[in-house]
């Protein structure tokens, strides 16, 4: 049995399972200020090695910006997130400190996509995106069997965007404006209309599907040409709004505007929904969990 932690910024997820077909305990937490929430979650897992699940190891996926430098001081914290009071939280120590379990560490946007490189939509590539659309942009990258790491995690919602033809809307992201989160995630289209972008109908819902469309496939063009995916994962509640993936599709094959000109970028098997839902988290977590165990000792922490 492993445990998972899918921390996000709204609710957290505690599991406990090794597959997403084998979950044996699946608990929601509503995220409040950070001592409250580590230590419900914390609970959720003392329970479950009380009621007899021998958990072997812990997978944490948590909402960034992380410190996921091993040799770092502040390894295993958020760091600047605008979320408040969560800033500096050590969301790692709690849990070492409480159960002494190997302990994977990585975005909840990374575990993602472990979750869908292993059971899901990206089973079997070598080089693929997780990318999530809802309340926020954000992306993991599994590239040749291995999820990218450099000086920080990749951010792929903060990257710049072209402008929809028209759109004046000056973005909500607090640190660049119209970046992608800024303006393709979902309460920045619902911004525009004064409701939530999923409770739109009629001509609003076809201009929001057309905005939100356009933002993604303007974010996959620049994941495309840097990253050189063989598929792009979306997930995320936005991503369920019906046309969307369609109509990102379209375009995204007029902004590649025929560069480099592969068959498989037009094919619908490119841009893809989660194979795994709203589990793709949950299970990336469970993934962590998996790799921890598989190459460290006790009290070991590592990043996937």
């Amino acid at each position: 049995m492993l445990g998972g932690l899918e921390a996000g910024g709204t609710k957290f997820i505690c599991v406990v399972g090794s597959s997403p077909d084998d979950i044996r305990l699946s608990e929601r937490i509503e995220v409040g200020g950070p001592t409250a929430t580590i230590h419900a979650a914390l609970e959720v897992f003392r329970a479950a090695l009380q009621d007899g699940l021998p958990i072997r190891a812990l997978g944490i996926g948590s909402f960034g910006p992380l410190e996921l430098r091993p040799g770092h001081p502040a390894f295993g914290s958020i760091t600047t997130t605008p979320k408040p009071g969560w800033r500096g939280t050590d969301i790692v120590g709690p849990f070492r400190e409480t159960f002494g379990l190997p302990i994977g560490f990585d975005t909840d946007v990374n575990a993602a996509a472990l979750g869908e490189g292993r059971w899901g939509a990206a089973r079997g590539l070598r080089s693929f995106v997780y990318l999530t659309v809802g309340t926020g942009i954000g992306g993991g990258a599994v590239v040749d069997g291995r999820v990218a790491h450099g000086m920080v995690h990749p951010e792929m919602g903060h990257v710049a965007v072209a402008r929809y033809p028209g759109d004046d809307y000056p973005g909500r992201c607090p640190f660049h404006g119209d970046c992608l989160e800024g303006m393709g995630s979902g309460p920045a289209i619902g911004a525009r209309f004064g409701h939530r972008a999923e409770d739109l109908a009629g001509v609003d819902r076809e201009r929001a599907v057309d905005l939100a469309a356009f933002y993604l496939a303007a974010g996959v063009r620049s994941l495309t040409y840097a990253l050189a995916p063989e598929r792009v994962v979306v997930g995320g509640g936005l991503s369920t709004m019906p046309g969307l993936l369609e109509r990102a599709r379209s375009f995204l094959d007029d902004q590649l505007a025929g560069y480099p000109g592969l068959p498989e970028h037009a094919s619908p098997d490119y841009l893809v929904p989660a194979g795994l839902g709203g589990m793709a988290g949950p299970a990336g977590t469970l993934a962590l969990a998996e790799a921890a165990l598989a190459d460290a000792t006790p009290d070991t922490i590592a990043p996937a």
